[in-house]
């Protein structure tokens, strides 16, 4: 069913997908997505992945296809 994403949501979404089964760090989706010289917070992406993962997961507290490597980043489980 058609979920309705910011853009911004749907670029870390993509990146995910781009790279599914492979952790991606907090950094690269920052400089992936908002470029090099952004000067923001880093939990900027945490905030998009909770996001996504409310909007996407059955149960978001325990997600099966947004999921975190502690310490290294995300991946999406296909």
């Amino acid at each position: 069913e058609p979920i309705d994403l910011p853009p911004l949501e749907f670029d870390v979404l993509a990146v995910l997908m781009k790279n599914k089964n492979r952790t991606v760090s907090r950094e690269r989706i920052l400089n992936e997505i908002w470029g090099e010289d952004y000067f923001g917070d880093i939990r900027t992406v945490d905030v998009h992945i909770r996001r996504l993962r409310e909007k996407l997961e059955e149960n978001p507290a325990e997600p099966k296809y947004i999921l975190t490597k502690w310490g290294v980043g995300y991946y999406f489980r296909k």
